[in-house]
């Protein structure tokens, strides 16, 4: 009887000492300090997490600096601000804009550091004007529920964030400006590395995943030295890499042109402080944000040969990238983006005919032959397919892919999200793969199950480099044998490369422009 009262009671208490180790992770250890999150259903959030000091007075146009140490422990239930930016917030904005706004998200459900789950940290678009990481689509629950940690994190935007100037150039080491929200990128990337452990990640198993200007800077920090080592599997939806160099200029072939050389960027700069009366820098760091982000002009990453090489191209076909397994794709009809294409209402087939002509030159009838524009209805189609889907996405997505698999180890995965609605039946717009890849489909959508499809496959794709798994319909490896596509639709399957015929088209274009460039 004693002994079956004791052996009962060390049993009980040796399940009080082991239950600590089976809870959720509650309170870390990061660097600065201590952070306590909220867990709720098997997952815990940690928001507002500082990763860098804030952007203020002399910081303003400053790489990031280290993070501001705090004693307490910090109560991580709240997003903090979204950078500064023009125009109105974006629809479901959760928090206000400042320019004290270097912060991240983790989800997680881990219950302890020796989890070791695959890292997904995500880099949102917004045309390098707007966005935050605290949209409600950004919601990293279900990722969490998968098996992954889920990261989010805001990056300087706009001219607070890209703006390049001859007197910056001067305080930087590197005697390069106008890529800070680039830096603050990689400082958040650098955090994930060195404090992603403590809540259950594993800091040799990072995905990187963005869409539209988020898709584009994963494509840049593949080609970033100082982006090296810092992450291991790339997903790019809906923005390519950079392989469209300054120095080609032509920008009027696309909606989305390349990106500015330093001395035009500078210019442009100098041009912009001096539209607000600012006679140095110490002046325009006095100016109010808001000021400054008011009607300011389109900004975009620098090639400033330090964070962005000039010759990205040249570093993808000669393997000279940050080489992982990439997972890229695009939008069946990205070109309906209301924002997008308003500014092709009422085409004719006039007004194509002669904007292809201003764009292409000597290859303008090539292009009009494999873009139907017979009639008005056409016109505006093949605009918004041209101009944005093709030159802006598809065609640097499909090069992305070609160049990984004839130079990378990593294999490259194609996709086209193609699922038509009543909606939108010519096809998804740009921006609306979103919700399917995060699970956040509004309550009673009847995609779940697509949703649920796509989410696997990227989860799939950050455990291992390969988004194929139990349950799923096969997606083949692109490679330059086999050109296939993973179409995502009511009913996933692989085909060809869609749209292969202009694609082609413009990448002769592309490649008569090098050989001009090289005159």
């Amino acid at each position: 009887m004693w002994k079956t009262w004791v052996g009962a009671t060390l049993t009980a208490i040796c399940l009080v000492c082991v239950r600590p180790a089976l809870a959720q992770i509650g309170t870390v250890s990061v660097t600065g300090g201590r952070v306590e999150g909220v867990a709720a259903d098997g997952i815990t959030s940690f928001k507002g997490i500082p990763f860098a000091a804030p952007p203020l007075g002399n910081l303003r146009w400053r790489m990031p600096q280290p993070v501001v140490p705090w004693t307490d422990v910090r109560q991580a239930d709240h997003f903090g601000p979204a950078c500064t930016q023009g125009g109105p917030a974006r629809p479901g904005a959760r928090s206000t804009s400042n320019e004290d706004c270097l912060y991240l998200n983790v989800w997680t459900a881990a219950k302890s550091p020796a989890a070791r789950l695959p890292v997904m940290v995500w880099i949102y678009g917004g045309a390098y004007t707007g966005g935050s990481a605290n949209l409600p689509n950004y919601d990293g629950t279900h990722f969490a529920q998968k098996g992954v940690v889920l990261v989010s994190f805001n990056y300087r935007l706009g001219v607070l964030g890209f703006l390049a100037d001859r007197e910056l150039d001067a305080e930087s080491p590197q005697h390069v400006s106008g890529n800070y929200g680039l830096g603050d990128m990689i400082a958040a990337l650098k955090w994930v590395r060195a404090n992603i452990a403590r809540f259950g990640g594993d800091p040799s198993r990072v995905t990187i995943f963005g869409e539209s200007a988020g898709a584009l800077s994963v494509g840049i920090l593949a080609v970033s030295p100082a982006a090296k080592g810092l992450f291991q599997r790339a997903i790019s939806e809906s923005g390519g890499a950079p392989l469209v160099p300054a120095t080609l200029g032509g920008a009027s072939y696309s909606a989305n042109p390349p990106l500015p050389s330093l001395a035009s960027a500078e210019e442009m700069g100098q041009s912009f402080l001096a539209k607000h009366g600012a006679q140095d820098i110490a002046a325009a760091r006095a100016l109010p944000a808001e000021a400054l982000v008011k009607g300011q002009p389109a900004v975009s990453p620098v090639e400033d040969g330090y964070l962005l090489p000039n010759d990205a191209y040249q570093r993808f076909r000669t393997g000279r990238f940050n080489e992982t397994p990439v997972l890229v794709g695009t939008n069946a009809n990205e070109g309906g983006f209301r924002p997008f294409g308003a500014a092709y209402a009422q085409t004719t087939p006039e007004k194509f005919e002669a904007q292809v002509r201003a764009a292409f030159g000597q290859y303008a009838d090539k292009v009009l032959a494999v873009y139907p524009h017979a009639t008005a209805a056409e016109a505006e189609q093949s605009s918004k397919d041209l101009f944005w889907r093709d030159t802006a996405f598809a065609w640097r997505t499909w090069d992305w892919a070609r160049l990984q698999s004839a130079t990378g180890h990593g294999k490259a995965y194609l996709y086209y999200f193609d699922r038509s609605s009543p909606k939108e039946p010519l096809g998804p717009v740009h921006t609306e793969e979103i919700p399917y890849v995060f699970g956040n489909l509004p309550a009673g959508a009847a995609d779940v199950t697509l949703s649920q499809q796509m989410q696997s496959y990227w989860v799939n794709f950050a455990k291992s480099g390969n988004p194929n798994g139990p349950g799923l319909p096969h997606w083949p490896a692109f490679s330059a044998s086999s050109q296939s596509a993973m179409y995502l639709d009511a009913a996933p399957h692989a085909g060809a490369v869609p749209n292969k015929r202009k694609l082609e088209v413009l990448d002769a274009f592309f490649g008569w422009l090098r050989e001009q460039g090289k005159k």
